[in-house]
């Protein structure tokens, strides 16, 4: 769904997924709906959430690291899908300072 300002999209990723490392396509909110999915960042600290617990996603414009990875690292956790709702801003991303939502 196309929103002024935003889109917003569904998301099923299947039992045992796990993506390759990625930046955000641009700032978004991440916010699932049922099972549990991870979120690992280029410093090595691992979240892993549920429904009703929310992310916010702003990593464009990483370096790589000393592996060459870049963004972050995600995937499903447990025995069923993980299905997240997607809200992609129409915001330009911040670099170099803290995220914009305190």
């Amino acid at each position: 769904m196309k929103q002024s300002g935003a889109t917003i999209t569904f998301t099923v990723l299947p039992v045992g997924w796990v993506g390759n490392w990625h930046e955000n396509p641009k700032p978004q909110w991440v916010i699932p709906l049922s099972g549990r999915w991870f979120v690992e960042t280029m410093d090595g600290q691992r979240v892993e959430m549920g429904a009703g617990e929310i992310s916010f996603g702003e990593d464009q414009g990483t370096k790589a690291n000393a592996q060459g990875n870049k963004g972050h690292l995600s995937g499903t956790v447990g025995d069923e899908p993980a299905v997240l709702i997607m809200v992609q801003l129409e915001e330009t991303p911040t670099f170099e300072q803290s995220c914009r939502f305190k």
